[in-house]
């Protein structure tokens, strides 16, 4: 049975990893910030505890005493060291919360799809012509959070931070009436949290439309909750609703966040990604390179030789991106680069369908490709997966190489050179 870990129980967690009073009530702190949930299954079959605090697992999902500014920790702590009041304490937190940059890449008003009249419609995003994401109020929430995850603001409790409809039929009606929507992907938050009957009246309205040819589900609970698809008392329901789908002529892919070699040796977990592709879904396999989680090559490629081994696609190796705890978690991109190749050096062309290192940057998807001497100077070669105008697609451009940049917006133009593209 799914039992949830929160912020009741975590400084009994924080204990047993060998955590000092003043680191506990730092992590404490950073937890008041950033959000803070794990599991039973997590904290039990997952988390390396003889290895906590520096297990890789354990940093995926605990706060860290010095994830966030030291000022602002110091302040947090000693307003709960002191008993401040909660009025207090939340507009301190919600302060901090905003200088952490909470909705990237133009989320909010780059991406926000609007009705003729101009009014935008509420709890999705249609940022590239074809995808639309879809954020059911239902499934904002996971099993677990992840400690870097980009999507934090949805599960702080502000509404003003967070992007949710309840509305299937609004849904059902902007992909109908937008023909260049062939895929959609419902998003979170993991969806999965939520009964299969309620993901169930998302999704089936959405087979009535002709055009669309794909249904993606961006999910967790592969890794953090297996169970889902084995003894929850819906889980063959879920199987059910998969099945439909496919048999509908449409894709159906879960986007697997499987972000170290570990989540895939529980047995439950390999007989959950099964049951999966028994049901004609497609696993499709994405996670962030993370600082002190799975920066080092051979994780990564353990991981996708895992993954080929066990039938799914490896597809994206994400560059964490410009919010929350950036700092503390991110690479830089030389580095990245660096770790992908020699991860991608080590596997078959099986795994090579795997894409990175990528940033999911204001004007599209960016991958950076090598570095290269172009005109005497070292460079790096980067190119768009994916963008908001198609035109910049495919092609390659250069930026002046720097060792510690981490972000596109880092990156300067070689000189002589004009902006980088998509960001003139």
């Amino acid at each position: 049975m799914f039992r949830a870990l929160s912020l009741p129980h975590l400084d009994a967690l924080l204990a047993r990893a060998g955590l000092d009073e003043q680191d506990r009530l730092r992590a404490r702190a950073v937890a008041e910030v950033l959000p803070f949930r794990t599991n039973s299954y997590v904290v039990d079959e997952l988390i390396d505890w003889e290895a906590a605090p520096d297990d890789p697992m354990y940093r995926l999902v605990f706060p860290q005493p010095d994830m966030l500014p030291r000022a602002d920790v110091d302040r947090i702590a000693g307003m709960l060291r002191g008993g401040a009041s909660a009025d207090r304490l939340r507009a301190d937190v919600h302060d901090i919360r905003l200088r952490l940059n909470p909705h990237p890449s133009g989320q909010l008003d780059l991406n926000a799809p609007r009705l003729d009249d101009g009014e935008p419609v509420q709890g999705m995003q249609h940022k590239y012509a074809e995808t639309l994401l879809f954020f059911p109020r239902q499934g904002q929430t996971c099993h677990a959070y992840c400690s870097y995850c980009f999507r934090w603001p949805q599960f702080v409790g502000e509404p003003d931070l967070r992007m949710a409809s309840g509305d299937a039929e609004a849904l059902r009606s902007y992909v109908a009436t937008h023909p260049e929507i062939t895929s959609v992907l419902i998003t979170g938050g993991d969806p999965l949290i939520m009964s299969s009957a309620v993901l169930a009246r998302y999704i089936e309205p959405l087979l009535e439309v002709p055009h669309l040819e794909s249904v993606r589900i961006g999910t967790k609970a592969l890794s953090y909750w297996p169970h889902r698809f084995l003894t929850d008392p819906d889980a063959d329901d879920l199987l059910r609703l998969f099945e439909r789908v496919v048999a509908s002529g449409r894709n159906l892919a879960l986007m697997g966040h499987y972000s170290h070699p570990r989540e895939l040796e529980p047995t439950a977990a390999q007989r959950a990604l099964r049951r999966v592709q028994d049901s004609g879904a497609v696993v499709r396999c994405q996670a962030p390179l993370i600082r002190g989680v799975n920066d080092r090559a051979e994780d990564w490629a353990v991981l996708w030789r895992r993954l080929v081994a066990q039938g799914a696609v490896p597809y994206y190796m994400f560059v964490e991106r410009d919010t929350g705890p950036q700092d503390y978690f991110a690479v830089p991109l030389a580095r990245a680069h660096a770790l992908f190749r020699e991860a991608y050096a080590q596997v078959s062309g099986l795994a090579r369908t795997v894409r990175g290192p990528i940033m999911s940057a204001t004007p599209g998807k960016v991958q950076v490709d090598g570095v290269a001497e172009v005109a005497g100077r070292r460079a790096f070669v980067l190119h768009y997966v994916q963008a908001r105008d198609p035109e910049l697609v495919g092609r390659p451009f250069f930026a002046a190489y720097d060792p510690d940049a981490r972000w596109l917006t880092d990156l300067k133009p070689l000189p002589g050179d004009g902006p980088l593209p998509g960001l003139g």
